[in-house]
């Protein structure tokens, strides 16, 4: 009898486990990489039993064991990824030895009934036998190889238990790594720390009471670094701002939160502005995150950081805090002094009416004062000053189109700003200054473009005034830092897909190709990531094609960083995708060694390429 006769419904079940477990809520706390793992693992089960379930051949009575096995992992699987997502994470990181070994030895359970299917004698297809075989040496390697404990959460929580005062970094990292940064986290901590106190019928034990002293630890670390989040509406807004999640650059290093006003401090870290100087007003001489003496106080706006954040925060539906007081109603103790207030009116008269030399010299003031703070950006901008330092752009003089560049540039970091400069009709003269102007001047231009560019429609003005071909050309000839704000304005514009045949069509892929080339250059990350977007469009994988990218592509897959290797495998894809001649190229390279690791130990967006690339190659025929 068959099994399809026997028991249609263990298939339909396995198919309906891994739809559960799939379906788990992500793991965030400190066994994220194990349960991680364990799941895209499971998932890769998935058409194993589709297709034997959909298959018209009865599969023999003897075959059924292994099946079962998998039935009983599975659920067994389900139990403990849902168990490590419930309940007090402090208590499952004090017994994480213990749930570690619960991991393994259902990876063992796995890997074991997987052994019992003899794939070779079912009606598979070679797609699917190939992936099976796949996942089944992964679990094989998994069995063997234990997940490696995470060393420094052992440090942090052997110094949190130990310490009556553990540092701050110390307690930063617990607080990330157990996702309890929030007083709304705590509280939910606390609740599931009480219910293991009534389940334990009163008597803590010595892990209770070792839970209950980190509690407090956090609390009380999360109350300094959080003070603000203390209200039901503040919670809500932490939770709000937090989905989806923030990438850790665009977090404060102090506060955790995500940073509406990005500020370089002497060391080159960057904070939240109000985090930083509560810090430095605190009487701190020192660089929080780096512990080095700071040489200066002195705080600069990290405007290509902050418009990073916002075209985050568009793309993912996120609202930025804002600004609540401006100009027209300052309070005393505003940021904004009446010293302050009082130069920008007098620098505006001097702009509009001043003679060369006055302009050249007001536009600089003003160049000084935007870089300032926030609050003086508004003002400047409130009182009419930006179309005055747009017609300056137009200057015979080359410092005084520095400055007025730069002045845009500083102003630009407020959003309503970016507005107001682009219908003043900033943009083909910020393009003009990139072409003809000092390098500085250049430099400033592309960072401003950068950051004008978060506003999709400027996408398409910026693009259609020729910024490309002069991008492409700072991106060549310029300083370290003008290569980095060219590539920078270049990818943003790419984003739009009419900007990607642009920068094809001006020659972009022979620079990016020398850059990605150049590992001591500085510029390996920026190359790859904008040839990652121009191999989406059909031109720019022509081109790409041509150029030969290939082994550069699988050297970095194997060495290069985590982002690197994902925009490798990005871009392998593209050109891999329909095209015989790229994919024998990849195997003759022995592309899936380097594939087969991607696939396990890269991001998710690696590990999904770098599968989808190894299907492909595995469905050629040679040639």
């Amino acid at each position: 009898m068959g099994l399809k006769n026997q028991a249609p419904e263990l298939l339909s079940g396995l198919v309906e486990s891994v739809k559960q477990i799939s379906g788990l809520a992500e793991c965030k706390n400190g066994f994220k990489k194990m349960h991680g793992n364990l799941v895209r693992r499971i998932k890769l089960l998935s058409p194993l039993f589709e297709e034997l379930r959909d298959s018209e051949e009865e599969i023999a009575q003897q075959h059924i064991k292994g099946f079962e096995m998998l039935r009983i992992a599975l659920d067994s699987s389900f139990n403990l990824l849902k168990s490590v997502n419930d309940g007090s994470k402090l208590y499952q990181v004090l017994q994480r030895d213990k749930i570690a070994s619960k991991f393994h030895q259902t990876t063992e359970q796995i890997e074991a009934a997987l052994s019992e299917i003899p794939y070779d004698k079912l009606d598979l297809s070679e797609e699917v036998h190939e992936q099976i075989e796949l996942v089944h040496a992964q679990f094989r390697r998994a069995k063997g190889r234990p997940e490696s404990p995470d060393l420094q959460l052992d440090r942090d929580l052997t110094a949190a238990q130990r310490e009556k005062d553990p540092d701050l970094a110390t307690l930063k990292r617990l607080s990330e790594k157990l996702q309890l940064r929030t007083i709304n986290d705590l509280k939910k901590e606390s609740l599931a720390f009480h219910e293991l106190i009534i389940m334990s019928g009163g008597d803590p034990g010595d892990c209770l009471e070792n839970m209950s002293t980190l509690l407090k630890k956090l609390k009380d670390f999360v109350l300094i670094a959080n003070p603000e989040v203390d209200t039901s509406e503040g919670e809500k807004g932490v939770i709000r701002h937090r989905s989806p999640v923030i990438p850790d650059d665009f977090r404060c290093p102090i506060s955790l939160e995500l940073m509406k006003d990005p500020v370089i401090v002497s060391t080159g870290q960057t904070y939240e502005r109000s985090c930083i100087q509560k810090w430095l007003d605190a009487g701190h001489k020192t660089c929080p995150k780096t512990q080095q003496t700071l040489l200066h106080t002195a705080l600069t706006p990290n405007y290509v950081l902050k418009s990073l954040i916002a075209l985050w925060c568009e793309s993912n539906g996120v609202e930025l805090p804002k600004n609540q007081a401006t100009c027209r109603s300052r309070k005393p103790g505003s940021s904004v002094s009446d010293c302050d207030r009082t130069a920008i009116v007098a620098l505006l008269e001097k702009l509009a009416n001043g003679n060369a030399e006055q302009q050249r010299a007001a536009a600089g003031e003003l160049r000084l004062l935007a870089k300032r703070n926030a609050d003086n950006r508004v003002c400047i901008a409130e009182t009419g000053a930006i179309p005055l330092l747009v017609e300056l752009l137009s200057s015979t003089d080359s410092r005084t189109q520095e400055h007025a560049v730069t002045a845009l540039l500083n102003l630009s970091i407020n959003d309503s700003n970016k507005g107001t400069i682009v219908n003043a009709g900033a943009i083909p003269d910020i393009v003009d200054v990139l072409k003809n102007s000092s390098m500085e001047a250049r430099e400033n231009a592309a960072a401003t473009l950068f950051s004008l560019s978060v506003i999709d429609e400027n996408k398409v003005a910026i693009g259609a005034a020729g910024a490309i071909p002069a991008l492409i050309k700072l991106l060549c000839d310029g300083t370290p830092r003008g290569k980095k704000d060219a590539a920078t304005a270049i990818f943003n514009l790419s984003i739009y897909q009419g900007n990607k045949a642009r920068a094809v069509r001006a020659g972009i892929v022979p620079p990016l190709m020398n850059l990605l080339k150049d590992a001591g250059g500085g510029m390996v990350d920026e190359a790859l990531a904008i040839l990652a977007i121009l191999a989406s469009h059909h031109e720019g994988k022509a081109a790409i094609g041509q150029a030969e990218p290939i082994p550069i592509l699988i050297e970095v897959i194997k060495t290069g960083s985590p982002r690197n290797r994902e925009n490798s495998a990005a871009v392998l894809w593209s050109l891999c995708t329909g095209d015989l001649q790229q994919l024998k190229i990849a195997k003759d390279l022995d592309a899936e060694e380097a594939l087969k690791e991607l696939s396990e130990t890269g991001t998710d967006r690696a590990k999904r390429k770098a599968a989808s690339i190894l299907e492909l190659l595995q469905r050629c025929e040679p040639l």
